[in-house]
């Protein structure tokens, strides 16, 4: 796939998750590796129904600027995919979405896990159990975005997350992928939990309070 290939599939992914309601106003970011040192990640502040090839940035793992049109700096949350692309050698594309179900998630996590829901769907997050016990990490939101980036760094040294995922409280997901459609489908089947738990909180079913 050529580079430009790649950041219009990127675009057309930020469309959707748009659409959906998970990247309203310039929220959230995408990326995907070029190569094993670099990646391309959307800029700053774009709109992301709008976004065309000149809105991603070509960086590196060291988060040095490669590649970027006139006025396009890259995502404030650049350090964040770094961490994953470090630690996560098979992951090729990692989506960051700020929905509403995720942030409400990060208010039922313990002790920095968020228990995910024993469905079937867990399969397609690479949990082959039956009603697993799965959590997914719960990482503090800071204002410095090299903060949240440095405590993920530490917790993938120690562990690297069971499900491709991981949640900043009253923030938002990200997920990841060996392509783009599995990328997509990791995110798809997380706010699925997010959705499943918020309405079984709601009717008091099967959630620890």
């Amino acid at each position: 796939m050529h580079h430009e290939d790649l950041r219009q599939e990127l675009a057309l992914a930020a469309r959707s998750f748009y659409e959906r309601g998970w990247m309203l106003g310039t929220a959230g970011n995408l990326s995907a590796r070029m190569a094993e040192d670099t990646f391309w990640i959307t800029a700053s502040g774009r709109p992301k129904d709008l976004l065309d090839t000149e809105d991603f940035v070509s960086v590196n793992l060291q988060g040095e600027v490669l590649l970027a049109a006139s006025g396009r700096k890259p995502s404030a949350e650049t350090a964040i995919h770094q961490v994953i692309y470090q630690h996560i050698p098979e992951a090729r594309v990692v989506f960051h979405v700020h929905s509403i179900e995720a942030n409400l998630c990060g208010h039922f996590a313990r002790n920095g896990q968020l228990r995910l829901p024993p469905l079937e769907m867990l399969k397609g997050l690479g949990v082959p159990d039956a009603e697993p016990e799965t959590d997914l990490p719960v990482f503090a939101n800071h204002q410095d975005v090299a903060r949240i980036a440095k405590d993920m760094d530490t917790a993938f040294t120690q562990a690297i997350p069971p499900v491709p995922g991981a949640l900043i409280h009253q923030h938002g997901v990200t997920a990841w992928g060996s392509d783009l459609l599995s990328a997509r489908h990791h995110l798809e089947l997380l706010e699925y939990c997010f959705r499943y738990l918020v309405q079984a909180k709601a009717l008091a079913i099967g959630v620890q309070a």
